[in-house]
């Protein structure tokens, strides 16, 4: 039986090749992913085990400006260089700081731009860093840059460089060039070395350090060190090896890669699930071709087990080899991802591709597992040819059978599925969301079981207009349609599949986008938001500057506060009194705004309504630093999104905070007249032509918000990509052995006159209206889970409604139709060129 099913696969390997592909392609998918997420992890592991290399114990703790928290300060690091086997401690300080390119633009992302000192030991070296070029600073007024950031900035030693951090832009010259292992420059960041002093004053405070590394001598344990050095720390400082730093990171990597590894692995899924209706298709296809053959089998001494066998034998010998060329290609994929991560600014560290045992078994299980499992049901059909059918036509007739149990369990599901979606839309938060995804998987299933049923209806209704447009072509295409509805149903699944996860994240998606577009438009009055681009907060300076640039007619910064009332802690917005109102949207619903001036507060009326406050209430406080006060309620306002639920005066916020620098989120600007580039650069100007700090006018700040959606909805459409593509190929699958299957009908067609041009037309109008039937089941599937996603989100999200991209759908429409026309262009071709006389003959 190996050598039969051996023999037939070679025998139909022209019909068997885009089950072939399509278990490829998913096994590709699969094996790309897990190589790729292995090469990952396995590069970022090395980098984070080499840059602990040297370093016996790692000493942090969070110092800034909080006075509570004071950090390392130079008698502690002392006392730890005293210990016996300690080789050297050194401080670290680490904050922000961006580099402008030869146009002036940031250099990085922003999150990922660093700067932090340079710590000399005493042969003048530090061991994080290997300069190729040049030496590290010793003196304020120089910097050292690392390769990458020197390189794009087109910067050489010697060079003048304009270094941002929190404060005003200022210039410093290049000492030197360095390569490090620092996880943000792998990032696509840069990071900018100070000497210590400047580094300190910069980010904390002269003798005070955030960090320190500390190397052992020949022969001593790290642990040994730890624990002599854990008593010498302040109480807010903590301290662990390197080894076991290394291996947090490298556990805190593989969290991070794992959710990347899942939702690839999903998206591989659906291409594998859309996948299992094409080679399902092409195996009942197969056996309704080869009933002869198979009942010949059955005749000469076959069992019903060892023509099941021999199906299966079948399937997984074609599981084998496309899962072998799949597994290859997934390779060429992992590579592929990782070169377009460098090219997109992503920096991965050097290592090798790592094929792990899990990776390879994992591709060749899914491709052979899917592939039998597909071909299950046909092979348990050809198993059912009774040897008398060895006597009738070699292709099986259509099976006529009621579809009334299958209709009426897939009625069922459907229903069901459809009532989950309905009641978690009804229900909404998690638990709804929940119930929405539960209900459409089944009514998904649903739909799939019902799909021949519905082939007929809605064939039927765009018949006439075929017949009217196209003749006769039109007629027997709409006829072809429906012929074999089961045949049509697994062929439109594929697509309504597809089109059902595509339409739905539309519709969330364009629903999500213009809520927050009208979010964003409804509470905001500024022409202008002055930001860090590294998401840092704002130097009191940048606020002083802006007062005096051309054009400004109204400031407000959003600076952050914390205070408790009652033992539950508020946050709130630091605001300039009379200002506010005239760059945020702000609804007073009862008192005013102008009592800021007085030293009173404005409190959101949710906020005010749960806690039973009403305006002229005084409001006992406990501080962020540790200062008891009361405050007045001189206003509430309806929410804005912008703000927190409590708005004070900036004086207030400064006099209580616990830091002594300002958190300064962004600067809301109001010019005069509105925005122009006249006032865009007149306060680009006032902050020293800064390129880490983001100047936006109002649609920058729409597209900001709107932009993270719009990705999202780029990133799902890539990745359900591959899905629609085999779905593609299962339209060209179909229509290629459908065309093998009626070459008689085509011969006897073209016999009594119809042409080779109008034999073209009818298999690809075949190929548009199953595509096209499809994609209708699909828009309309997607369309309701859409709605019900966004139900179960619309508490959570100002101002939404429903938005139907229309447009978009007309494209997915069209598109469908065109995906029909190109798939239709090989078995179009092949049926208008057989030869009538021959194709009357065969049997």
């Amino acid at each position: 039986m190996f050598r039969t099913a051996l023999r037939n696969v070679l025998a139909h390997k022209a019909r068997l090749l885009m089950t072939v592909l399509a278990v490829m392609l998913g096994v590709a998918f699969v094996s790309g992913t897990l190589v790729f997420t292995d090469t990952l992890g396995n590069a970022f592991r090395n980098q984070s085990a080499k840059s602990y290399d040297n370093v016996a114990v790692s000493v942090e703790t969070y110092s800034g400006d909080d006075e509570k928290n004071p950090g390392l300060d130079e008698a502690t690091l002392e006392k730890i260089r005293g210990l016996d086997g300690v080789a050297s401690a050194t401080g670290r300080v680490t904050g922000f700081a961006g580099v402008a390119d030869p146009d002036g633009k940031l250099i990085g992302n922003g999150w990922s731009n660093t700067g932090a000192n340079f710590a000399p030991g005493e042969d003048g070296k530090d061991f994080q860093y290997d300069f190729t070029d040049g030496s590290g600073p010793v003196k304020n007024g120089s910097v050292a840059l690392d390769k990458d950031t020197a390189s794009k900035g087109e910067y050489r030693v010697g060079d003048p460089v304009r270094v941002a951090t929190n404060g005003p832009v200022k210039e410093y010259t290049l000492s030197g060039i360095f390569t490090t292992e620092d996880g943000a420059v792998n990032a696509g960041g840069s990071l900018v070395l100070f000497d210590t002093a400047t580094a300190q004053k910069l980010y904390l405070k002269p003798g005070v350090f955030q960090n320190a590394t500390v190397t052992a001598a020949d022969g001593v344990s790290d642990q040994k060190l730890l624990d002599e050095i854990v008593p010498l720390l302040p109480k807010d400082a903590t301290a662990q090896t390197g080894k076991k730093l290394a291996d947090q990171q490298a556990k805190d990597i593989e969290s991070g890669l794992s959710s990347l590894n899942t939702m690839l692995l999903a998206f591989a899924g659906i291409a594998l699930f859309v996948g299992v209706f094409l080679i399902a298709n092409t195996f009942t296809m197969l056996i309704a071709q080869r009933t002869r053959e198979l009942a010949l089998m059955r005749a000469i001494g076959a069992t019903r087990r060892q023509v099941k066998r021999s199906v299966l034998l079948e399937a997984g010998v074609v599981g084998t080899l496309a899962s072998v060329i799949g597994f290859l290609l997934g390779l060429g994929l992992a590579t592929g991802l990782r070169s377009a991560m460098g090219l997109m600014g992503g920096k991965i560290p050097a290592g090798p591709l790592i094929v792990s045992p899990t990776a390879v078994l994992s591709a060749f299980a899914v491709g052979i597992l899917i592939t039998v499992l597909a071909a299950w049901l046909p092979a348990r059909r050809a198993a059912k040819i009774a040897p008398v059918a060895a006597m009738s036509s070699v292709h099986a007739t259509a099976s006529v059978k009621s579809l009334v149990v299958r209709n009426s369990i897939g009625g069922v599901i459907a229903l069901l599925g459809s009532a989950g979606i309905v009641g978690g839309a009804a229900s909404g938060g998690t638990s709804g969301r929940q119930l929405v995804a539960a209900g459409a998987f089944f009514a998904l299933v649903g739909v799939i079981i019902l799909i021949p049923l519905l082939s007929r209806p809605v064939v039927a209704l765009v018949r006439p207009l075929l017949k009217k447009v196209f003749g006769v072509s039109g007629k027997l295409a709409s006829q072809n349609a429906v012929r074999n509805p089961r045949r049509t149903g697994a062929t439109a699944s594929a697509l309504a599949i597809g089109l059902t996860l595509v339409t739905g994240i539309s519709v969330l998606g364009v629903t999500l986008g213009q809520a927050i577009d009208k979010m964003t438009t409804d509470n905001i009055k500024a022409d202008y938001m002055v930001s860090m681009a590294s998401g840092d907060s704002l130097d009191e300076s940048a606020l002083t500057a802006l007062s005096k640039a051309d054009g400004v007619t109204a400031l407000s910064p959003q600076q952050a506060a914390w205070f408790e009332v009652d033992g539950e802690y508020f946050s709130a917005s630091g605001v300039t009194p009379g200002d506010v109102e005239k760059v945020f949207s702000l609804t007073v619903e009862s008192g005013s705004l102008a009592s800021l001036k007085d030293g009173e507060v404005a409190v959101g009326a949710k906020t005010a309504k749960s806690n039973g406050w009403k305006t002229g209430d005084t409001l006992p406080v406990k501080f962020d630093d540790e200062k008891k006060s009361e405050l007045k309620i001189g206003a509430t306002y309806k929410e804005n999104e912008f703000l927190s639920p409590f708005v004070i005066p900036k004086e207030t916020a400064d006099e209580h905070s616990a830091s002594t620098r300002p958190e300064i989120r962004e600067i809301w600007i109001k010019t005069d007249g509105g925005a122009s580039k006249a006032h865009e650069q007149s306060i680009v100007d006032a902050l020293g032509d800064n390129p880490a700090m983001s100047v936006m006018d109002r649609q920058d700040i729409r597209d900001m918000f709107g932009g993270f959606v719009n990705t999202a909805l780029n990133i799902m459409y890539g990745l359900l990509a591959m899905a629609l593509l085999i779905a593609v190929l299962g339209v060209v699958n179909t229509l290629a052995m459908s065309v093998f299957e009626r070459q008689q009908e085509i011969g006897m067609l073209r016999a009594i006159g119809l042409d080779r041009g109008r034999v073209k037309r009818m298999i690809r109008l075949e190929a548009v209206v199953i595509s096209v039937f499809g994609a209708v089941i699909g828009v309309g599937l997607g369309v309701f889970l859409g709605w019900a996603i966004g139900r179960t989100l619309s508490a959570d999200i100002p101002g939404y409604a429903l938005v139907i991209p229309w447009d978009r759908l007309g494209v997915f429409l069209l598109l469908a139709a065109l995906v029909g026309v190109l798939a239709s262009l090989w078995p179009a071709r092949s049926a208008a060129k057989l030869n009538m006389l021959t194709a009357i003959k065969t049997e």
